[in-house]
């Protein structure tokens, strides 16, 4: 399985460098960064600046960031289309949402998971607390939802995302 990850508008810089090292870790094509999401190396930013975001992503992403291939995209849009012209499902990770495109990430959807997204994925990572804007709904094949069990609604989207990429790689078989 192909699979790339895009961090379109997470905000804190431990999860993008936790992100990154979890993409290592399960062999993640690429990483996008996109919308407001802090950027490794980003030359749109002062030095000083980028120092600084450098070093807290450096922090969680424990060397992921040199080895793990990403890059910054400011039109998301524009790589949606390329990709789905190169065959990628476009899926989406998202909770508490009311759409006939969502399934549930669990083992018994495991078949139905791999019918719809195949062998190249793009996964769409939303804000923390609010997910995926809105406006990139149009252009999502399918979107995943991660059951929960406890109090809470969600999970962080760092943890969420290893989740989600060990489901879709068993989904795949």
């Amino acid at each position: 399985m192909k699979i790339v990850l895009v961090l379109h508008n997470i905000r804190a810089t431990g999860n993008v460098g936790s992100i990154l090292r979890t993409a290592d870790g399960f062999g993640v094509f690429e990483v996008v960064f996109s919308g407001y999401t802090p950027r490794y190396q980003d030359e749109r930013v002062l030095p000083h600046l980028r120092e600084k975001l450098n070093k807290q992503i450096e922090k969680t992403a424990l060397g992921a960031e040199k080895t793990v291939k990403n890059y910054a995209c400011d039109d998301i849009i524009l790589e949606f289309k390329k990709w789905k012209k190169e065959g990628y499902k476009i899926v989406g990770l998202e909770n508490n949402i009311e759409d006939k495109r969502l399934i549930m990430l669990t083992a018994k959807n495991f078949g139905e998971i791999k019918r719809r997204v195949g062998e190249k994925v793009v996964l769409v990572l939303g804000e923390e607390v609010n997910g995926i804007d809105y406006s990139l709904y149009d252009m999502i094949d399918t979107f995943l939802e991660i059951p929960m069990r406890g109090q809470k609604e969600s999970f962080n989207v760092a943890i969420a995302t290893g989740i989600a990429l060990f489901g879709l790689i068993c989904a795949a078989g």
